[in-house]
């Protein structure tokens, strides 16, 4: 490059600050002008030789701007044209000269004028130099070139002037006038006057852009191609329904796809679910109207969309509330609802403890539900009811796969539905009713929903998506513990609720079912009365039950009555007493249990457990000559046959010391009968009864008739524990017996038992047969038959006189 031999230019020009612009040498351009001083500064230009020096101010904000305000390097120009535009501003045309230095301003008003001298660009002497300025040329078109193809709207005159030019100075002045730069890095450029270090910095800021291009390209397609999928789609739907407009069709499918849309937005559910749930939508909105796969989609839409994601209710735990509401709701179960409000209490306490599964356990009719039903009250929780007796196929646990035909969501999430609540009270009733079958075993598709470790991600078959159900407070109900599978009941706290006692069943009546059934039936107090007599004989002639809704029944059927020879006959009033119930009701139905009438050999008092709950049961035996024969009577069970086999087997090997011929089993035929022979009997809980019924009848010593027992017994006489415990006494107080022999290992349970019952019934402990036969066997008058020191408690029949002096057996 030949070197500039151009002197160096100094001049008085009138000088105009530029704001965010940067003029460059043979740059022709135009701006507008709007300063007064500006413009004073261009018309003392026109006025002369047409020159100005134009310079960039560092601040665009400042009006006024002053010295330190300016850059020091601008350009010389020259004014080519002014336009007056509509205002007080102009709009100028200028092509700049050569750089040029502020020295000094001489004047700032009315307007600035400065002293400037020309700034030449330094000459490339050397090869090394020119070799370093074609290479950043070359350097310098491929970024031009890469930055044109990052912005489209890059003119093609500009691209092929940069192409054709090998200049390094006009290069740099071009690129640099022509691009969207920074205001410093244009000041930098046209302030430097090295070609070498002009090439360099222009490289440098040409990167930088290509680079912030770049990243703006990448992001501005993504928006575009996400912008052009949603008008895709809508321009596509928009098409379906004219098409669908046209065909006849309507637009119903596609409507009510956009209504799920809405719907599915509005619960801000989880990515997961969002996403499958806007796929099926969109399946929904490109079927035909008429197609049958819509009412599928359309009915799992509904199924989802109708689970409370987001819908909890706030606990109100009120203890002194809870209490008057179960007091309310339910007499007596003291202990029962003792327990209920400690857990309330707990849950107040700690809200965040999830995982509290509650088994309520006890006879048909005491009032499982409804106690379910209060606790719910008493939280202030939604609630639902799921009834499982009978329940064989897992598919109603956990619902069927959509796939097929008439598909539905298992009974929980229906649950859930129905109670609109992600944190109700859910009961599970009768869950010791589960079958199974080739279907599968609900049973152990409970396992998971009673699992706080696991239902916090319950997938139902129908749904296919994860519901968190571990807020629900899970209750269920049942009748026998030994029904209920292990792994199950292991998930459950056990409340038992025993049978009522006759008073009990006194005051539920009176102070509930009466006034429920006269209102049910349309009457009145005034009208109809039941008398406390009659209500006793209901308990007593009409009903044997361990809850009372057959006592409700009754009292429903006096009340029927009444409104009929009320309406018969205009009758005012109607009494029902123990004596005129029998009109209404018919002969009694049933007898209380009661003790024998006196002292039996061969008949024993034992007690058995019902599912309505307790019973008596006498076994009576029967010893004639024979061959050895023994018979067994009265629908006796497996287990109650294998009982008495080894009562038999004890008896013989205890044969000598019971005074018993050692052959008995050869000489007689025993007949064991257990009466009522129509009702199936089984459990092992009638060893002892059997085996003190044999004694009696080989021996001839009758047995204390108002002693019962129960127990399991062992070849070797040890007496082994039994269930039911709560029920088998209650049935011994209602038949009037005095005292109770049980199991040594039994003793704990004593503290569940009624206090009524407790007050009215003496205990006598065994852990072998000997205190048994010692206790039930009435001893005849000589000393060496049967056992010594027979043991008779303090509550037997004083009438009854023993042989021998005996030990009381302390309570």
């Amino acid at each position: 490059m030949e070197e500039q031999t151009v002197q160096n230019r100094a001049a008085k020009l009138p000088m105009l600050a530029l704001r965010g612009l940067v003029v460059y040498p043979n740059m022709v351009l135009h701006f507008d002008v709007g300063r007064k001083k500006s413009v004073l500064a261009l018309n003392e230009a026109m006025g002369s030789n047409q020159l100005i020096f134009l310079v960039a101010q560092k601040d665009i904000r400042e009006d006024e701007p002053k010295d330190y305000d300016l850059y020091t390097v601008g350009v010389v120009a020259e004014v080519r044209q002014i336009l007056k535009m509509p205002g007080d501003s102009l709009r100028v045309l200028v092509e700049g000269l050569y750089r040029a230095r502020l020295l000094d301003i001489l004047q700032e008003n009315p307007f600035m004028t400065a002293s400037v001298e020309e700034m030449p660009l330094k000459a490339i002497h050397t090869k090394a130099q020119r070799d370093t300025a074609e290479a950043l040329v070359r350097t310098i078109k491929d970024l031009f070139e890469e930055y044109a193809y990052l912005t489209p709207q890059m003119p093609k005159d500009y691209m092929l002037n940069v192409m054709a030019s090998d200049d390094p100075g006009y290069l740099c002045e071009y690129i640099a006038g022509n691009l969207m730069l920074k205001t410093q890095d244009k000041q930098s450029i046209l302030e430097e006057s090295s070609p070498i270090k002009r090439l360099e910095l222009l490289v440098k800021i040409l990167e930088n852009e290509n680079s912030v291009l770049s990243i703006e390209k990448d992001l501005y397609d993504k928006v575009k191609q996400q912008v052009d999928k949603n008008q895709r789609e809508y321009f596509l739907r928009e098409q379906m329904k004219v098409i669908s407009s046209e065909l006849g069709e309507g637009e119903n499918l596609q409507d009510e796809a956009m209504e799920y849309f809405s719907r599915i937005e509005k619960l801000h559910l989880s990515k997961g679910t969002e996403e499958k749930l806007m796929k099926e939508a969109e399946r929904l909105f490109k079927m035909p109207f008429n197609s049958q796969e819509a009412t599928v989609i359309r009915t799992y839409l509904d199924t989802c969309l109708d689970l409370p994601w987001n819908k909890v209710t706030k606990d109100k735990i009120d203890i002194e509330k809870a209490k008057k509401l179960l007091d309310k709701d339910h007499y007596g179960l003291t202990r029962v609802k003792e327990r209920i409000l400690e857990i309330l209490a707990v849950r107040k306490l700690a809200p965040e403890i999830k995982g509290q599964i509650i088994c309520l356990v006890g006879p048909p009719g005491v009032g499982k539900t409804s106690i379910a039903r209060s606790v719910a009250a008493a939280l202030g929780r939604k609630y639902a009811r799921i009834s499982l007796g009978g329940v064989r196929d897992e598919s109603d646990i956990r619902g069927h796969r959509k796939t097929y035909i008439g598909a539905m969501p298992g009974r929980i999430i229906d649950a859930v539905i129905k109670a609109g609540s992600k944190n109700a009270m859910i009961l599970l009733d009768e869950v010791d009713k589960l079958g199974h079958d080739f279907r599968g075993d609900p049973a152990s598709a409970l396992l998971e929903v009673l699992d706080a470790e696991q239902n916090k991600t319950f997938r139902d078959h129908y749904i296919e998506l994860e519901f968190d159900i571990s807020d629900i407070l899970f209750i269920t109900t049942a009748n026998n513990l030994g029904d209920i599978p292990e792994p199950l009941l292991d998930r459950m706290e056990i409340i038992d609720l025993s049978s009522y006692t006759r008073e009990e069943k006194f005051h539920i009546a009176k102070n509930h079912l009466v006034v429920k059934q006269v209102k049910r039936n349309g009457l009145t107090a005034k009208q109809v009365k039941i008398s406390d007599s009659a209500i006793y004989a209901l308990i007593d002639y009409y009903t044997r039950e361990a809850g009372v809704r057959k006592l409700e029944r009754a009292i429903a059927a006096l009340c029927r009555k009444a409104a009929k020879k009320i309406v018969e006959n205009n009758e005012s009033k109607i009494v029902f007493t123990d004596a005129n119930i029998t009109e209404y009701l018919g002969v009694h139905k049933y007898r209380p249990d009661s003790m024998l009438k006196k002292n039996e050999v061969g008949v024993v008092t034992g007690l058995a457990w019902t599912s309505v709950g307790g019973e008596i049961m006498m076994i009576e035996v029967n010893v004639v000559k024979g061959n050895g024969k023994i018979q067994l009577t009265g629908s006796l069970g497996d287990v109650m046959k294998e009982s008495a086999n080894i009562a038999i087997s004890y008896i013989r090997s205890k044969a000598e010391k019971l005074k018993i011929d050692p052959d008995f089993y050869k000489d007689c035929d025993i007949h064991i009968h257990a009466p009522e022979g129509a009702v199936p009997k089984d459990g092992p809980s009638a060893g002892v009864t059997m085996t003190t019924a044999l004694v009696s009848a080989l021996t001839g010593v009758p047995v204390r008739r108002e002693v019962a027992m129960t127990g399991e017994i062992t070849l070797r006489g040890r007496v082994l524990p039994i269930g039911g415990l709560k029920e088998k006494t209650m049935a011994a107080y209602r038949a009037g017996v005095k005292t109770v022999i049980v199991p040594e290992e039994n003793k704990p349970d004593i503290e569940e038992i009624d206090e009524t019952v407790k007050k009215n019934l003496n205990f006598v402990f065994a852990d072998d047969a000997d205190t048994v036969l010692k206790t039930a066997l009435l001893f005849a008058t000589e000393p060496d038959q049967l056992l010594k020191e027979p043991l008779i408690h303090s509550g037997v029949d004083r009438n009854i006189k023993p042989a021998l002096d005996t030990a009381v057996i302390t309570q």
